[in-house]
């Protein structure tokens, strides 16, 4: 079921919903193009109706499969893509890692258009789906229960190159099934100041927040955040912060 969230609140911070990094460009006249990609009929479209009314949306396609959506992005070349994961033919998984096998090709050609942002919807917060989908490269996840404008949020937020996270549904995901990248943060040989960004960045504060817990400037945490996706071999922030999980290095009730 889709909530249309009329009158809802501004989207949770880390234990309650998603957060993000810098604030997003949600205005009217910062539009962020997307596909919407969910074998279910009824939810696709009922998304599409509801998002396109949310400002700075515009929906320009959709998709029943990951197949479809692989191809419809291709064609369409939206800004964002919310992914459902379990779709046939090629579940959102698979569609992911092909979107980003693309992203690697058009960097080694120099092709300037870059392939979308990934933002998986799912049903439960528990599934294992979605922590694969993180590791394959997208850049966090919904669920579908929350109202339409913090969908609409979620959207506008990776399209400004930050991330989605739900620290503790994640840090529950990861204990119940470890994906085997805990290995990637021995082997990265991080600072310790960069451990403590990627705490930080675990616990959902942004980029400034960051800075200004450390008491460093805002391009100094920016430098960092590059160097542990960097030694992570990260496919972003999302992605740095599930191996952080995976790797103990963020604990039970951490906070920052």
């Amino acid at each position: 079921m889709i909530d249309s969230g009329a009158g809802a609140a501004a989207a949770p911070g880390p234990t309650g919903g998603p957060t993000g990094g810098s604030a997003a460009p949600g205005s009217a006249d910062a539009s962020v193009t997307l596909l919407i990609a969910d074998d279910d009929a009824v939810t696709r479209s009922g998304l599409r109706l509801l998002l396109a009314a949310q400002p700075g949306i515009t929906v320009v396609g959709e998709a029943a499969d990951g197949v479809e959506a692989v191809e419809r992005a291709r064609l369409l070349r939206p800004d964002v893509v919310l992914m459902d994961v379990r779709m046939p033919r090629r579940n959102g998984i698979e569609a992911t890692r092909h979107l980003l096998a693309e992203r690697a090709e058009q960097a080694e050609q120099a092709v300037q258009a870059a392939p979308p942002k990934v933002v998986v919807i799912t049903t439960f917060e528990n599934d294992d789906y979605v922590t694969a989908a993180l590791s394959a490269g997208a850049s966090g996840f919904v669920l579908k229960r929350l109202p339409v404008p913090q969908i609409a949020e979620a959207v506008r937020v990776v399209a400004a190159g930050d991330a989605i996270l739900f620290p503790s549904a994640l840090r529950r995901m990861v204990a119940a099934r470890p994906l085997g990248s805990a290995d990637a943060l021995p082997a990265a040989a991080l600072t310790g100041r960069e451990e403590e960004v990627l705490r930080l960045m675990a616990t959902g504060l942004s980029n400034p927040e960051i800075a200004e817990s450390l008491t460093v400037s805002l391009e100094t945490v920016k430098t960092h955040v590059g160097n542990v996706l960097t030694k992570l071999g990260a496919q972003n922030r999302t992605h740095a912060v599930v191996i952080a999980y995976e790797s103990g290095l963020v604990v039970p009730g951490f906070t920052g």
